[in-house]
């Protein structure tokens, strides 16, 4: 009767250990499906930021370009002699370039600098590491 109970508590234990493995097994499972989720996630907010950032530096450039022609009308304006009127408009060519280069220049500026924060905010695998983590001290942390 003493080998019956035996045998019971023998393959509980068992049955116990077996139970712990699996959960175990599945709970690694399931964190490396969420890594995969956070991945994909992290993938299209990293690309939707290096978009934004893209576009903000290509207006920028597009932006500059009428700044430096902007200067060489301003050298060729303060060059002339005195009394000789190039434009008989009330705004110089270089300030017509300044105004457009500015304003395309700011627009860039704005969409790089936002682009930029939202490649800040980019934390890849953050969730899943800190869960791996926890679970790796669980594991190998005698109680």
């Amino acid at each position: 009767m003493a080998t019956e109970v035996q045998n019971h508590s023998d393959q509980s234990v068992t049955a116990l250990v077996g139970g712990i493995v699996t959960d175990f097994q599945d709970l690694l499972k399931q964190q490396l499906q969420l890594a995969r989720q956070e991945v994909q996630a992290d993938l299209t907010k990293g690309k939707d930021a290096v978009m934004a950032l893209a576009l903000g530096v290509g207006i920028l450039l597009l932006g500059a370009t009428p700044l430096c022609f902007a200067l060489v009308h301003l050298l060729h304006w303060l060059s002339l002699p005195p009394g000789v009127v190039a434009d008989p408009s009330h705004l110089p060519l270089w300030g017509c370039f300044a105004i457009v280069g500015g304003l395309l220049t700011a627009v860039g500026a704005s969409v790089a600098f936002l682009g930029k924060k939202k490649l800040d905010t980019l934390h890849p695998l953050d969730q899943t590491a800190h869960a791996l983590n926890e679970n790796l001290e669980w594991k190998t942390t005698p109680k």
